[in-house]
């Protein structure tokens, strides 16, 4: 597929410049940083986790894809629970701002070492894939290329 990146800066100086480019979007990726206290800082009721995802679906971003970044930095590196506590949190927010959580390809990445971005890591044995289901149908995949080729 031919995909546009538009880098919405997430810093809170430049939230206009991420309104402008977030608005055009037919899908939005959010990064959600693994380590630890920074997913914590971002998931924080004033956190950017937070105002992002909120921001991207008020804006009309109907899909969503969340990359849980930094798995390397997690405490063991590569941790299977603590994606899976991300994922459970992210899940239920995303929920009360409208999103359908099974339709939202979860991927466990490291952008650092390239994990899970463009073919399967073999660092993380434990992710069998991403499965997402939506009125248009399933699609599944292991990385983060795969689940970009899944946008509608």
């Amino acid at each position: 597929y031919y995909v546009t990146i538009i880098d919405a800066p997430g810093h809170r100086d430049f939230i206009k410049n991420m309104i402008t480019g977030t608005s055009q979007a037919d899908c939005a990726v959010l990064i959600v940083a693994a380590g630890t206290g920074e997913f914590e800082a971002g998931i924080s009721k004033n956190g950017q986790t937070r105002e992002h995802a909120l921001l991207a679906f008020t804006l009309g971003v109907k899909q969503l894809i969340v990359g849980v970044n930094k798995m390397d930095s997690t405490e063991p590196p590569y941790s299977e629970s603590r994606y899976g506590e991300i994922k459970k949190e992210v899940s239920n927010y995303i929920k009360k701002i409208g999103y359908n959580p099974a339709a939202v390809a979860f991927v466990p990445i490291s952008g650092w070492h390239g994990d899970n971005m463009l073919e399967p890591s073999d660092k993380m044995p434990w992710f069998k894939g991403w499965n997402i289901e939506r009125k248009e149908g399933k699609a599944e995949g292991k990385c983060l290329i795969e689940a970009l080729d899944a946008i509608l």
